[in-house]
């Protein structure tokens, strides 16, 4: 599976280090992402999910099912 958040659809970023001698090296961040399992109360079952931090924190303050329709609007 990929680096990427299946709700803020954040993905990892490439760029430069750059030393103080203004050497270029390529590199990559990736995502800060965690497995959860979250109980979907509409369904009344868990769903497993790959999440940024930054959405696990939205779901804490919206709920699941608010965040999930707002991701797909």
């Amino acid at each position: 599976m990929s680096r990427k958040c299946v709700i803020t659809k954040k993905g990892p970023l490439s760029g430069n280090t750059v030393s103080h001698a203004n050497n270029k090296n390529r590199t990559k961040w990736n995502v800060n992402m965690k497995s959860k399992r979250i109980f979907d109360t509409a369904s009344g079952k868990w769903v497993k999910l790959k999440l940024s931090a930054r959405a696990l924190r939205t779901i804490s303050k919206k709920g699941f099912q608010k965040t999930i329709k707002d991701a797909l609007n």
